[in-house]
């Protein structure tokens, strides 16, 4: 078999919930074989081995020596992106390296330069900005067909601040709260279709003192073309915007049966066992749907064009202009739509030698624009940016 027909085989750094759903993805896609995980957690790194017959390391500098890996998936804590993502690059391994891509605009300046250094490339995702759906509406928006882009809502209500959580997914500066997990996503969906943002402004809170992070946000984003993205997020788990999407979870499934609070009710009554809980979210721990009916979607997003505004449809957009509603159907692609999307980006650069937008140059944008939201909502000012369009 020529080295271009060969799969890429996958290291798994993290086997947490975001590691599981990677795993999901890769495991249904030919063009990828999963070879090797790493957890500092036997249960998950024990069952992850048995699933796939692969090697296990304890360790990150284990996985990277590894030379059964071409290239490795990071889903470790927030905190470790950065230093992670420049071992592997300096050991020739290819990077798929979850959102944030650091904490700080120096370590995401550090990352650019490891990846500027190196033959092999990185790329930030998976995030929402790699659906097909939202793909297709920066499409519509680039190619002109709906008129200039005025502006774009994005809304999510969830449950997100009551999950089961580690100590540092509640601590901001240790990557925790909505803003480096959540409003995240939203960021890189206004990017993808608004392009380079020229400023933020911004509000957050934290209203509830046993969850010391930020869990609502709104921010409003000008971009440099023109136009604005409004974003707001809550997770407290009282409203759940998915009412307004059939129901249909974020990943595309139907979501069960539930009533508005069951998971802060659950956490309350259940504090003390925190830690056992977000281990069973852990690979192995819990089952994940095997299939994807819907789209992935991330809240309630609304375009608005000067042609028409566009919404997403569980299977594809809603198009609203001159003539009336249409629906605009979208291409799911053969793999796990959204996670298979950033696979297929990295299946390019690995096979092809084809970068992707989504660099690090690219992740230093997104994490510019967490860190004024932060700022403008601490400082109650207008934040101008500096780091949204590679220097040519």
């Amino acid at each position: 078999m020529s080295e271009e027909a060969r799969p890429v085989r996958l290291g798994i750094a993290g086997l947490g919930l975001a590691g599981a759903m990677m795993i999901r993805a890769a495991q249904r896609d030919p063009a990828f074989e999963l070879v090797a995980g790493m957890d500092p957690l036997e249960r998950p790194r024990e069952t992850f081995r048995r699933d796939f017959g692969a090697r296990v390391h304890e360790n990150f500098a284990a996985l990277c020596a590894d030379d059964a890996v071409d290239a490795v998936y990071i889903a470790s804590p927030h905190e470790y992106h950065a230093d992670q993502a420049i071992a592997a690059l300096e050991h020739g391994k290819h990077v798929l390296v979850e959102k944030p891509l650091a904490l700080t605009l120096a370590d995401c300046r550090r990352v650019v330069d490891a990846a500027d250094r190196s033959d092999a490339h990185l790329i930030v995702g998976h995030t929402h900005g790699f659906d097909p759906n939202i793909q297709e509406i920066a499409r519509l928006v680039a190619g002109g067909e709906m008129g200039r882009l005025a502006m774009l809502l994005n809304f999510n209500y969830t449950d997100f601040l009551y999950r089961p959580r580690r100590p540092e997914e509640l601590d901001t500066a240790r990557g925790g709260g909505i803003t480096f997990n959540q409003v995240m996503h939203q960021i890189e969906i206004a990017r993808a279709i608004g392009g380079p943002v020229r400023s933020v402004r911004a509000n957050t809170g934290i209203m509830d003192p046993g969850r010391p992070t930020e869990g609502n946000c709104t921010a409003f984003l000008e971009f440099e073309a023109g136009g604005a993205a409004t974003l707001l997020y809550s997770a407290y788990d009282f409203f759940d915007s998915d009412e307004f999407h059939g129901w249909i979870a974020e990943g595309g499934n139907k979501k069960p049966d539930r009533n508005p609070g069951d998971t802060r009710r659950l956490y309350l009554a259940e504090k003390a066992s925190e830690d056992e809980r977000q281990k069973n979210l852990g690979y192995g721990g819990r089952g994940l749907p095997d299939a994807q009916p819907h789209l992935p979607h991330f809240g309630i997003l609304i375009v608005t064009c000067e042609r028409g505004d566009i919404r997403l449809s569980p299977d594809g957009l809603l198009i609203y202009g001159p003539d009336g509603l249409r629906e605009h159907p979208v291409a799911r692609g053969d793999g796990w739509a959204g996670h298979g999307n950033a696979l297929d980006a990295l299946w390019k650069a690995a096979r092809d030698g084809i970068g992707d937008r989504h660099d690090a140059y690219w992740g230093m944008g997104s994490i510019e624009i967490v860190l004024a939201i932060l700022r403008s909502a601490r400082d109650r000012e207008e934040v101008l940016l500096e780091h949204q369009s590679p220097a040519v």
